[in-house]
């Protein structure tokens, strides 16, 4: 208890607040933009921030009776196939409500009747603005799936025992998907 409340007086005093003296666009690009800040530390030092801004996405733990819903997907960047919960990107000044729901039945084929909302998570904070909106829906009935023409995505249906074990063996690494997965375990254990 003492610990805790040093630290949270502590904390109270420093100022770890960054200001940004000039900002300079050095990538825009059709996903995301990539700017160089020039930023004051509050130490008094000077220093650069490189940031990628992204408008962002959502992420879904769909569960349907004793499954949750997930996809598989070649991911380029790591040039390997990734098991992920169904998720997307966000349009620019797209509510994310709305596109939970557009992204659940495009990979899926799945529209939900009742959603929940999980909060949200920054991925990376330390270069990107990325923001992920992670959703709980269940409910679930088939209606067509339709991803994007570029996406080859399959859609599969796990225990949630199976998705615990292989997060555990590091079969399952992508950071969103155990990140929704770990806010949504009070639900899914129902």
């Amino acid at each position: 208890m003492a610990i805790t409340l040093y630290f949270s007086w502590y904390y109270r005093l420093m100022n770890f607040e960054e200001k940004t003296l000039s900002s300079e666009y050095v990538y825009n690009g059709k996903v995301l933009d990539v700017k160089r800040d020039e930023i004051l530390v509050s130490n008094g030092h000077k220093s650069t921030r490189e940031v990628v801004e992204h408008t962002g996405g959502v992420v879904i733990v769909a569960k349907k009776e004793n499954k949750i819903l997930m996809v598989k997907q070649f991911r380029y960047p790591i040039k390997t196939i990734s098991i992920e919960l169904p998720a997307g990107k966000l349009e620019k000044g797209e509510n994310p409500d709305f596109a939970s729901k557009r992204e659940l039945e495009e990979e899926t084929g799945y529209i939900a009747s009742v959603w929940k909302s999980l909060g949200y998570i920054y991925t990376t904070p330390g270069f990107c603005d990325e923001k992920l909106y992670l959703y709980y829906a269940t409910d679930l009935k088939y209606k067509k799936q339709n991803p994007d023409e570029d996406e080859i995505i399959e859609a599969y249906e796990y225990d949630i025992q199976e998705l615990y074990s292989m997060i555990q063996k590091g079969i399952i690494n992508d950071s969103k998907t155990i990140c929704a997965l770990f806010r949504a375990r009070e639900y899914i254990n129902d």
